[in-house]
């Protein structure tokens, strides 16, 4: 009895090992090569690959050799004798910077604050002939000068849409950085924003481009120009104490004050008699204001153009001829568009109420 109860278990155990295989084999069968090669149809490794070769393929910085070529002759390097003011006799100092040519017969911009007080200004173009140059016109508000050397035939450079720029968007310099021998200094950096306001040892300057592009001391008045080889802008300062933030006058603000330099020597704006300040949050918060943008008035000039409208200090004016003026950039570029004589709508905001009134400008002294 005992030996049949023995001989059953070893039966048992046999059963359940054969099953056990049995299962064993059915799941293994789930996993054959043909539904692995399913499962691995579209393996990720290889699509990241092919978006690295993308985005470095697509990532190439451009050659600039062809570029600087062409626009080298139009860049000049600017040397001058100031005479500076000491408080027992007068002294001369010599400073450099760049500019370049607008005009096959001699015409030149640079900035105000290169050739401002200057006794004496020489040109040397990108061949090595030097020139004596003349100032045509200054224009402190923009620091843009017009300068003029008694040449013919020199390679002017051209003007591009810098309304078309875009952060981001690649961005050459051309200077003479430094007073360096040897040719111009050429840097490449990208827009690095847009209607910046700055506030500078010579005044308030508006609507400028921000770039990275390495703006240096003689690089002042150069071109900031695309890889298409049009200027866009006209390097103007850089930020004492920050590196990597230069700025330029846009070229679609300065291309008119430059035609009205060479056909008048001035600059002619229109005034509308008052000073104004952005409203900052903490002007806001301390003032209690109705709106968080606008130009707010600081002080109205008696007699003037705003006094006779009805203006006064605290109105917070938010737009001219309807356009919005959410600071003094917008504000002043707005102005600029109009001519001395010429009547604008002001729309402010006084007490809390929205109110509107026409103001006739006049000629900036």
């Amino acid at each position: 009895m005992l030996e049949l109860k023995f001989y059953l278990f070893k039966i048992n155990n046999i059963y359940f090992s054969i099953l056990v295989c049995l299962f064993l084999f059915i799941t293994s069968c789930e996993n054959t090569p043909e539904n692995v090669e399913n499962i691995s149809e579209n393996p990720p490794m290889a699509t990241e690959e092919v978006a690295v070769d993308n985005v470095i393929t697509n990532t190439m910085l451009p050659s600039l050799r062809n570029l600087i070529s062409d626009m080298e002759e139009s860049v000049v390097s600017i040397s001058v004798d100031i005479l500076s003011r000491g408080l027992f006799y007068d002294y001369s100092n010599e400073g450099s910077g760049t500019g370049f040519i607008i005009r096959s017969d001699g015409y030149i911009v640079t900035n105000n604050h290169v050739i401002k007080n200057a006794t004496e200004i020489e040109v040397t173009l990108q061949n090595g002939s030097i020139y004596p140059a003349q100032i045509i016109g200054l224009d402190p508000l923009s620091d843009l000068a017009v300068i003029k050397i008694d040449a013919a035939n020199l390679k002017a450079a051209s003007f591009g849409n810098s309304d078309a720029l875009q952060p981001g968007d690649w961005a050459v310099t051309i200077g003479n950085a430094l007073a360096l021998k040897g040719g111009p200094t050429v840097t490449l950096g990208i827009i690095s924003g847009l209607e910046r306001s700055i506030t500078t040892e010579n005044g308030s300057l508006f609507d400028l481009i921000q770039t990275d592009a390495a703006i240096n001391r003689g690089n002042s008045g150069g071109p900031l120009i695309t890889l298409d080889g049009e200027v866009v802008g006209i390097n103007t300062a850089v930020l004492s104490g920050a590196q990597g933030i230069g700025f330029a006058v846009s070229s679609n603000v300065a291309d008119p004050i430059i035609k009205s330099l060479i056909n008048s020597g001035k600059v002619i704006r229109p005034l509308i008699g008052l000073r104004g300040a952005d409203i900052t949050p903490a002007i806001f918060e301390r003032y209690e204001l109705p709106v968080k943008e606008g130009v707010i008035i600081t002080k109205i000039e008696a007699n003037g153009p705003a006094d006779k409208s009805g203006l006064k200090e605290m109105d917070i004016i938010t737009a001219l001829n309807d356009i919005p003026t959410p600071d003094m950039s917008k504000f002043l570029m707005e102005l600029w568009n109009n001519n001395p004589g010429d009547q604008i709508k002001v729309t402010y905001n006084s007490d809390r109420e929205y109110k509107e009134t026409n103001v006739i400008l006049i000629e900036r002294p």
